[in-house]
C-alpha cells in the first residue's frame, strides 16, 4: 500500500492551499509551497535519473552525461523559478493597493483593532459576536487565510476597524512568513492587538506564549518597537466548568473572560474596548472657521464632541480625537489646547 508521507511544512502548506480564497492569498500560499518544493526536487530527480539508467557509463552515456530524470529536473526548477518570479511581482503590485486601502483607513481616523491568536482559538467567532459581520465560521485550522475588515461602533458609538487575521502556530516555517504577509502587516499597523485564546484548550500559555513569539519576531524584523498594546480575551468559556473558570482568571488577571457562541462576557468587552480605545485619543479645543464644515463632520464622525458653541468666527468645539485627526485640527488650536494621552492596556 503506497502512502503520501509528508512533514510538518507540508501539511500546513497543504491546509493553506485549502483555505485561500483570495487572489492575493492563493499567490502568497502559491509561492509558498513553490519555495518549498525548490530544494526538495534534487533528491527525486536523482532517484528517477539513477531508475532511468543515468548514470556514468551507462549504455549511451560516458561521464557527465545527465539521465532523464536530472534533464527533467532541471527544466521543473526554471519553470519554478520562472514562475516564482511571475507571483512575486504580482504580489507586489497586490500589496501597493493594500497599502494604499490601509493608509486611507488610518487617514480615516478610526482606530484599527487586530484580532489574533492561535489558530482555532475563535476568532472568527469573535469577530462576528462584535460586529455582525457574518463571517464563516469552521472548526477547523487555518480556516481563515486572509484578512478580513469590517467596521463596526461601540457602545459609546465610536466606530471601530475589526480585522479578523490568520490563526498563528507554533515554530512557523520560513517558507510561510510571506504567507503571512498581509496578517502581519495588519498586526503591525493596528491600534490594538485582541489576543484571542482557547480556553478549553489544555495548554492556553503555550498558545500565548506562541502568538507573542510571531508577533516580536516580525516586529524585530520591520525594525519595529514594542508594537500596539495587547488586550487578552479568553474565549470558549461555555466549555469550561467554575473550577477550570476560577483556575483561568487566577491564571490571566487582566484577561477579559467570553464566549463568542453563547455572547457571554461581550457586553464586557466591548465596554474594555471603548475605555482602551478612549485612551489612545487626545483632547482638542479648536475653532473651525465656517469654511471648514468637512472638519467639524470628521470630528462628529470619528470624535467626540465634549462641547461646541457657534461664534463670529466660527464653530468652538472641544472635543476628543483620534491622535491622527490631531494634527490637521492643530492650525485651528489655541495654544496648548491639543493634548495628548498615552495608549491604555496591558503590552506584550
Amino acid at each position: 500500500m503506497k502512502v503520501k508521507v509528508i512533514d510538518r511544512t507540508a501539511l500546513i502548506l497543504d491546509i493553506f492551499a485549502q483555505h485561500a480564497t483570495s487572489r492575493e492569498g492563493k499567490a502568497q500560499v502559491s509561492l509558498a509551497q513553490m519555495e518549498y518544493m525548490l530544494p526538495r526536487l534534487r533528491g527525486w530527480g536523482e532517484s528517477m535519473s539513477r531508475q532511468a539508467g543515468g548514470r556514468a557509463g551507462g549504455a549511451g552515456g560516458g561521464v557527465g552525461t545527465r539521465g532523464p530524470g536530472e534533464t527533467k529536473i532541471e527544466t521543473d526548477r526554471r519553470r519554478i523559478r520562472e514562475r516564482m518570479a511571475k507571483l512575486r511581482r504580482e504580489i507586489k503590485e497586490m500589496k501597493t493597493a493594500r497599502d494604499t486601502k490601509r493608509s486611507r483607513r488610518s487617514s480615516s481616523g478610526i482606530p484599527a483593532v487586530a484580532i489574533v491568536g492561535y489558530t482555532n482559538a475563535g476568532k472568527s467567532s469573535l469577530m462576528n459576536a462584535l460586529t455582525g459581520a457574518g463571517i464563516l465560521v469552521q472548526d477547523a485550522l487555518f480556516a481563515t487565510l486572509d484578512p478580513t475588515t469590517r467596521r463596526a461602533a461601540l457602545d459609546d458609538g465610536r466606530e471601530v476597524v475589526f480585522t479578523d487575521t490568520v490563526g498563528f502556530v507554533r515554530h512557523l516555517p520560513t517558507q510561510l512568513v510571506e504567507a503571512f504577509r498581509s496578517t502581519l502587516e495588519e498586526v503591525t499597523g493596528a491600534d490594538l492587538l485582541l489576543h484571542v485564546v482557547d480556553g478549553s484548550d489544555a495548554l492556553p500559555d503555550q498558545q500565548i506564549k506562541a502568538v507573542r513569539e510571531v508577533i516580536t519576531d516580525v516586529l524585530r524584523e520591520q525594525g519595529e518597537g514594542s508594537g500596539p498594546p495587547e488586550l487578552l480575551v479568553v474565549n470558549k468559556i461555555d466549555a469550561l466548568d467554575a473550577t477550570q473558570l476560577a483556575h483561568l482568571r487566577a491564571q490571566l488577571p487582566g484577561a477579559v473572560f467570553v464566549s463568542a457562541r453563547t455572547g457571554r462576557g461581550i457586553d464586557q468587552l466591548r465596554e474594555r474596548l471603548a475605555e482602551i480605545l478612549g485612551g489612545l485619543d487626545v483632547e482638542v479645543s479648536v475653532l473651525l472657521p465656517y469654511t471648514r464644515g468637512d472638519l467639524l463632520a470628521r470630528i462628529h464622525s470619528d470624535g467626540r464632541i465634549i462641547s461646541s458653541s457657534h461664534e463670529e468666527g466660527g464653530t468652538r468645539v472641544r472635543a476628543r480625537v483620534p491622535r491622527a485627526l490631531a494634527p490637521t485640527l492643530s492650525q485651528y488650536a489655541h495654544a496648548g489646547t491639543i493634548g495628548s494621552a498615552e495608549a491604555a492596556g496591558p503590552s506584550h
